[in-house]
């Protein structure tokens, strides 16, 4: 297990918190945790209180819906350098996809409560973790409308042929019935 003094230069490398201040890495690591998964485990349920959020350090993670009685709906995979779990920002704490580790997952976590507390008591804080988290939210939103989108659009239909295949088609037409003009012109000089 990483001892907390050693996640400092985790929290550092990985790219959401890519620049942030020393005071305020200080700060997130008293609410950090080095955690892994295996895959297949989820890191959380949709609907499910959500307690943590995770920068994904190493490993592939599926961010899914779940349909009763049909596979998940993968709306997003996610990998090193990423982060699983938004809702714990929001009210009322509620996840709102799940996420599976796809295959080994090695990640932090951050405590939801304890950050909370450090956001109201420090807005600088709080204020440079909203600027990261708000386009991964909305990032997230946007990708599951898309799957949605896929899955209950229409059947396209047909595609309408072009003005030049209705050419090509009636000059192959003509070109069919070319022959049989012919015979009944032949048949008719024959007296047939």
């Amino acid at each position: 297990m990483v001892k907390p003094d050693n996640l400092a230069p985790l929290i550092e490398d990985h790219p959401f918190f890519k620049g942030v201040d020393t005071k305020l890495r200080d700060l997130l690591v008293g609410c950090a945790a080095n955690e892994r998964f295996e895959a297949g485990q989820f890191l959380f349920h949709e609907g499910q209180k959500a307690e943590k959020f995770y920068l994904i350090r190493a490993g592939t993670v599926a961010i899914e819906i779940d349909q009763p009685g049909r596979p998940p709906i993968v709306v997003e995979t996610i990998a090193e350098g990423e982060v699983a779990g938004w809702a714990w920002i929001v009210e009322p704490y509620r996840a709102t996809f799940d996420a599976r580790a796809v295959t080994l997952v090695r990640a932090l976590s951050f405590d939801a409560k304890c950050l909370r507390r450090k956001m109201e008591a420090d807005p600088t804080l709080g204020y440079d973790v909203l600027r990261r988290f708000v386009p991964i939210m909305a990032h997230r939103l946007s990708a599951a409308r898309l799957q949605m989108l896929d899955l209950y659009a229409p059947p396209k239909p047909a595609k309408e042929k072009t003005v030049k295949a209705e050419k090509a088609d009636k000059k192959s037409k003509g070109a069919n019935r070319a022959p049989d003009a012919r015979l009944k012109k032949a048949k008719k000089k024959d007296g047939k």
